[in-house]
This record gives structure tokens, sequence and C-alpha cells, in this order.
């Protein structure tokens, strides 16, 4: 099979795209930093598997439709597609700017709906899976991270909307709250 995990070049989507490759998938990994995900193509391969890094920063539509065809041409379709990549704006309610706010909404949530746009037309070609990585923060808010909380809040009604729209389709849905 074939699995695709955005932000995968540390982290947790570094260690899902690692245990993938244990289950004998084929891994797309995607993000912002290149060398990171060149480092994680090679670990993945030195553990036996077929590895593709691509490039891919989630808040440009273009590029995630354009991350999506890479991989499904070089690696024979999807059956897998995890919307890991995001980050923390940190920061009171009263200090964060309206560019910080869009900052963390355009890559948690934006980047989370267009990495399940994208991939979806080839997932139901699989019968695939999508994952949202969300958070605990989506259910327990805490001071000084607010945009965070509400950004993983969004992404847990996102995943919740699309398990209800893609029923019966065959493309199943999960969220996972690290």
């Amino acid at each position: 099979q074939v699995a695709w995990v955005t932000g995968a070049g540390s982290g947790i989507g570094k260690a899902l795209a690692l245990e993938l490759a244990r289950q004998g998938a084929s891994v797309a990994v995607s993000g912002r930093r290149a060398k990171n995900l060149e480092d994680v193509a090679r670990e993945l391969e030195a553990a036996g598997a077929r590895a593709l890094p691509v490039t891919c920063d989630v808040t440009d539509e273009d590029d995630v439709a354009r991350a999506v065809e890479t991989i499904a041409r070089e690696l024979g379709g999807m059956h897998v597609a995890i919307a890991n990549a995001g980050f923390s704006v940190a920061g009171s309610l009263e200090s964060l700017s309206a560019e910080d706010w869009r900052r963390q909404l355009d890559t948690n949530v934006v980047g989370a709906a267009m990495t399940c746009r994208y991939a979806l037309p080839h997932l139901r070609k699989t019968q695939g899976r999508i994952a949202l990585v969300g958070s605990v923060a989506a259910f327990t808010p805490a001071p000084k991270i607010g945009a965070y909380c509400a950004s993983k809040a969004a992404v847990r009604a996102m995943g919740l909307s699309l398990a209800i729209e893609l029923h019966g389709s065959g493309v199943s849905v999960s969220i996972i709250h690290p």
C-alpha cells in the first residue's frame, strides 16, 4: 500500500512514516524542509521501504495538488493520507495578531482540508483512509495556546464532518488526538 504523511520531516509525522514503512507500506513524506524529508526517506529506505520525499507547503493549494499528483504517479496510487502538518502559535489571546491567527489556521486547518480534498479522488479508487492529526488540545484548552486549541478543535470538527460525508463511500476517516 501507498501512504502519504504531511509534516513528515520530524516529530509525529516522521514516527508515523517509520511505522507505516515497518508495516510494509511505500511512504511519501512531505513537508517544507527538503533536507529533513531526504533524511527521513533515507531512513525509510534503510529499513527496506520504498520512500518518496515530496517538498510541499500545505498552505499552498497548488503545492498540495502537485504533491498528490506526484505521489500517485510515482508510487502508483494512494491508500492512506495522513494530514499531520501543523505547529503551534503560542501567546495570550490579547497578544496574538491577526497574522498569527492566519498562520495557525492556514497550516493546521486549511492545510488539513486541502490534504483531504486532493487526496480524496485517489483514496476513492482504493477505498482508502484519511487520518487527521488533532490534539487533546481540542478537548482541553490551556492558557497561551488558544489559537492552537482552536485550530485542533476545527480539525476535530472537520474530521467528524468528513466521516459523515464519506459514509458508504468506502473511504474511512480517523482522527488522532495525541
